[in-house]
């Protein structure tokens, strides 16, 4: 009879006991596993008729609540004791300390350059790193002889198509045609990303590197409002008192064009390695769209202006920082991003 298994079954749970991990976990199989003993009395008791449910119910949660109660103590006082006499280990002594991983350095640097345009207005955007020839140049204003559409500085993925060529994009420019492309200005975005370009690997320069761009787009936008903004980002990023220099060049896709420099970091002025002795170091290229550019993706030139400027995260850390060798960025060695620790953001 069924109140018979329940006497004999409590008896045997009564007189178990053991600090074996292993017959502790035999126990909890044959009595509370799912084709256990309590299940199947479980199921007898389905069978069983009304009066005798009555007196045996009670009972039966009993006998479940007395198994479960018993793997529970047993559990709480063997847990580890096996292991421990199998392997010699002491499982009273306080565990070994492991290491807690650091941001990147140019993740912290990344961070720090976002959060200063966002506080101006500028939102984040991003594209493909795999581009065709019409994002990645034509519609930049660059002429089919351009030097950066050669193998020599580019890499090339494959050669013609409907799409022209398809390249690993050089700059995060192309963010800013498919963004004008897609919408109506104002625009004001910043465009963070990976680029790659074909140079030889060495102290100052990688064949890929991260970039941040940034784009301004409206009405009677002026290259004053270019060097005012730029002016108050490396007052944010570098601290008041900070130089800064503007010198004229050449891009494709602006007009006017110049370069930004930025009294030495490293050197404070007195000239080093990095800023070739000069005092200054170049961070960033700038420049007023070029109403080509504009044009080509679909904005009025006569109405709108704008300006666009581009900087290599890199170089900005390089110079926070005072890390005089980009290739440590991309070595992953544990000793150099230990010293970010202090640097989390």
């Amino acid at each position: 009879m069924l109140q018979d298994k329940i006497t004999q079954y409590t008896a045997e749970i009564n007189a178990f006991s053991t600090d074996k991990a292993d017959e502790l976990e035999q126990f909890r199989i044959r009595f509370l596993g799912t084709k256990g003993i309590i299940k199947d009395i479980f199921e007898e008791f389905k069978a069983v008729s009304p009066e005798e449910k009555r007196s045996l119910g009670k009972v039966l949660n009993e006998f479940k609540q007395l198994a479960e109660a018993k793997y529970q103590s047993l559990k709480e006082h063997s847990d580890g004791t096996e292991v421990a006499a199998d392997s010699g280990l002491d499982l009273t002594l306080p565990g070994e300390g492991f290491d807690v991983g650091t941001r990147h350095p140019l993740a912290l640097v990344r961070k720090e350059i976002i959060g200063i345009f966002e506080r101006l207005g500028f939102v984040v955007a991003e594209g493909p790193e795999i581009e065709d020839d019409w994002h990645n140049f034509s519609a930049l204003n660059f002429p089919e002889e351009h030097p950066a559409r050669d193998m020599q500085d580019t890499f090339f993925i494959k050669k013609g198509g409907e799409k022209g060529d398809i390249a690993l994009r050089t700059h995060t420019s192309s963010v800013q045609v498919r963004m004008m492309e897609a919408g109506k200005p104002p625009f004001r975005a910043i465009m963070p990303g990976r680029v790659y370009r074909n140079e030889a690997i060495s102290a100052r320069a990688h064949c890929f590197f991260h970039q941040v761009e940034g784009l301004y787009v409206d009405e009677n936008v002026s290259f004053a409002d270019l060097k005012q903004t730029l002016f108050y980002f490396v007052q944010e990023l570098y601290g008041e008192g900070t130089k800064v220099r503007f010198r004229p060049s050449y891009f494709p896709f602006t007009e006017p064009s110049a370069e930004m420099d930025i009294s030495c970091t490293i050197c404070k002025g007195d000239g080093c390695q990095m800023c070739k002795h000069s005092g200054w170091v170049e961070i960033l290229g700038c420049g007023m769209v070029d109403p080509n550019v504009l044009e080509n993706c679909g904005i009025d030139s006569k109405r709108y202006s704008g300006f666009a400027f581009g900087m290599g995260i890199e170089r900005i850390a390089n110079l926070k920082f005072e890390i005089r060798d980009l290739r440590l960025f991309s070595e992953n060695d544990v000793r150099f991003l230990k010293q970010y620790k202090s640097a989390l953001i």
